[in-house]
């Protein structure tokens, strides 16, 4: 087992590095500060303790954890040329990268189970997603993806290493790691695809069973108003599940299917893409789409106090 191993950043793209850093910096602030602002008004805004904006909460978060494990490091390597990480603290990043990234998928299920309630069982809302529902649903989705991804951390951990200790990467990408060992890692790429199809996979499905089930609903709605009230509450969280499934999509099928006709450094841009665009993106659109949310920020930029519970 090496000691350390060395993150070479892009690879082909080393002279852009400086220039690449000012994108990344950029939507990691927006992130840290879009999220953190968006989890103390929740946190201390009476009107937005409803379970919608609790999971957003619970997004919020994720989204911190995501961004936060992997953009200060591309950072460090970026200006500092700082691209040496020990063995057990690039095993760590594996696991905060992928449990934050399994994270968001689940929360992101759970909020189109939100939205189906709400649209499809209105006058029961309130009595099925209680405050203790909600929290054992967020505890059930950590615990989850923890639990399927601790596994993968011993399996990559065992595995003897003698193929040098150069990751061509901004970060700890499990298949970069396992690709320096010398033994077999055939149990690497069959745990990594069923876990991604028993997290990725089985939240896909829901949210498409939930939202299958609210278009049919919507549909049958006989006032226009309604019809148009009922999508509005929808588009902020399909604009999230489009900034957090197109790139992931495309890391997905073109590391299996593009083969060599892909770049590298376009593999590597996309992946860092794919944890920083959702959560630099997600305030954004749920500050602009959502309207109890706009009012808080609108009344806080006027000078208006804000109501603690």
């Amino acid at each position: 087992t090496p000691a350390s191993f060395i993150l070479n950043g892009i690879p082909g793209l080393e002279h852009m590095h400086l220039w690449i850093s000012f994108p990344f910096c950029t939507m990691y602030v927006v992130a840290v500060v879009g999220n953190c602002g968006l989890l103390c008004l929740i946190c201390y805004e009476d009107s937005l303790h409803r379970t919608m904006y609790y999971f957003l909460a619970m997004l919020s978060f994720t989204d911190l954890v995501m961004c936060t494990t992997t953009v200060p490091k591309a950072l460090c390597i970026f200006w500092f040329h700082l691209k040496e990480i020990s063995f057990d603290e690039c095993l760590v990043q594996m696991f905060f990268i992928y449990t934050s990234t399994g994270m968001e998928s689940g929360v992101l299920m759970l909020m189109a189970l939100d939205r189906y309630v709400a649209i499809c069982y209105p006058l029961r809302y309130s009595a099925i997603l209680t405050n203790p529902i909600i929290a054992k649903a967020g505890l059930a989705t950590f615990l989850r993806v923890a639990l399927l991804f601790i596994p993968l951390m011993f399996i990559t951990k065992k595995l003897p290493y003698c193929r040098g200790n150069i990751i061509y990467h901004t970060y700890c990408d499990h298949m970069s790691v396992a690709k320096l060992s010398c033994g077999n890692i055939k149990a690497n790429v069959i745990y990594g695809l069923m876990v991604a199809l028993l997290t990725g996979g089985f939240d896909i499905l829901c949210i498409t069973i939930s939202y299958t089930m609210i278009l049919r609903t919507v549909v049958s709605l006989s006032s226009a108003d309604a019809r148009q009230k009922a999508f509005s509450t929808c588009t902020a969280h399909i604009c999230a599940i489009v900034f957090s499934y197109s790139p992931a999509f495309f890391c997905f099928f073109s590391h299996r299917f593009g083969g060599h006709t892909i770049p590298a450094s376009c593999h590597i841009i996309v992946a860092n893409i794919y944890l920083l665009l959702p959560p630099t993106m997600n305030p954004v659109v749920y500050g602009v789409k959502t309207k109890q949310i706009r009012d808080c920020v609108i009344r806080i930029l006027s000078g208006s106090k804000i109501t603690k519970s």
